[in-house]
């Protein structure tokens, strides 16, 4: 009997364990499971140094304030959070108000087609995705408005798990994917109806520099819509809890710095849109934004002893656990940012350029 149950214990326990790394989380809704995590085009032998590295960087601020160095700096976050994000999240890296009645999926998908609503485009346009990740938002603007969909991002291996879902989702004739850094971008002048930016242009160390970007690639008369990682006004630099909690999303989400709200409005102006309308799209009525990570917390957990056991046989790079715990950490100060209501996510800002 000892042998039997010691049997049908360690069968309990094989079986446990293939289900958390096999099967939890369908790769159709997730893009990833525990067992493929990988660090990008970072090799394995190489994930933990490559860690440290990207926390030198707050050692040295006046780097990340650089723009010539910025683009090592985020590419180098991306090749070691892209894998986790679709395997804890989903293929749409940003937040979104929580919808009564709705889950998150379609709340996403919501969020998402509102931008696309607000550029007034549709079939024959081509519009501009400005940091696209692996692509969530664009397949699901490409499908609601079916115009032709270009995005870029800094990082290679964004741009081939992209272009892979793309051709999974049917809509890679509509979807165009280029690797590159939207602080200069491989787009001639006056080569798109529309340009959009979902919680992505918090990575320029000058918003400036990619406004001008999108300005200059815009025809004239185009929208731009983007979705802003702000302070809000109730943020108090005199406040150290306040001060912790800005400092940790910076350096949990490869930030140069937050900018504050009252800032975006006067860059836009500065480098020649004329601002249609801007409005907090987290502020009441719209649901809280960060319970989904709040609820995440059991989920971190129990991904975390996958990810540990999975570094421990040597199926998943070292230093994978050490970003996990990191992006654990990092939402955090996210939820905590929420709830004081010092920092959103969702900052909007609608801008046209001019016809002269």
């Amino acid at each position: 009997m000892d042998s039997l149950a010691l049997f049908l214990a360690t069968a309990l326990l094989a079986f446990v364990l293939y289900w958390f790394v096999c099967i939890l989380g369908s790769a159709e809704q997730k893009g990833k499971r525990a067992i493929n995590l990988s660090s990008g085009s970072i090799s394995r032998e190489k994930v933990q140094d490559k860690y440290k590295q990207y926390w030198s960087f707050f050692l040295r601020p006046k780097e990340i304030e650089t723009a010539d160095k910025v683009p090592h700096f985020v590419d180098t976050f991306y090749n070691l959070v892209t894998d986790i994000y679709e395997w804890g999240w989903g293929q749409s890296f940003h937040f979104a108000p929580s919808v009564p009645g709705k889950s998150h999926k379609d709340a996403t998908r919501i969020h998402e087609e509102m931008a696309v609503d607000l550029l007034k485009v549709g079939p024959g346009h081509r519009i501009l995705d400005v940091g696209c990740g692996v692509g969530g938002p664009m397949r699901a603007i490409a499908a609601r408005s079916r115009s032709n969909v270009v995005g870029i991002t800094i990082n290679q291996y964004q741009v081939d798990r992209a272009r892979a879902h793309n051709r999974k989702s049917g809509v890679d004739s509509l979807c165009e994917v280029v690797c590159g850094n939207f602080l200069q971008m491989p787009f001639p002048d006056s080569s798109f109806d529309g340009a959009y930016s979902i919680e992505a242009t918090c990575h320029a160390p000058k918003l400036e520099d990619v406004y001008s970007e999108i300005y200059r690639v815009l025809r004239p008369g185009a929208l731009y819509v983007s979705y802003e990682w702000v302070t809000t006004d109730r943020y108090k630099a005199d406040d150290p809890e306040h001060v912790e909690i800005i400092q940790g999303i910076e350096r949990g989400d490869a930030l140069p710095g937050l900018r504050s709200y009252d800032q975006v409005a006067e860059i836009a102006q500065k480098v020649g849109f004329e601002v249609v309308e801007e409005r907090d799209l987290a502020k009441p009525p719209a649901g809280e934004w960060w319970q989904r990570l709040k609820m995440g917390k059991i989920a971190y957990w129990r991904n975390h002893v996958v990810v540990s056991f999975l570094t421990l046989l040597g199926v998943a790079p070292k230093g994978v656990v050490d970003v996990h715990e990191m992006l654990f950490k990092t939402a955090g100060h996210l939820t905590r940012g929420g709830e004081t209501g010092i920092f959103t996510p969702m900052h909007m800002i609608l801008c046209r350029k001019p016809m002269s």
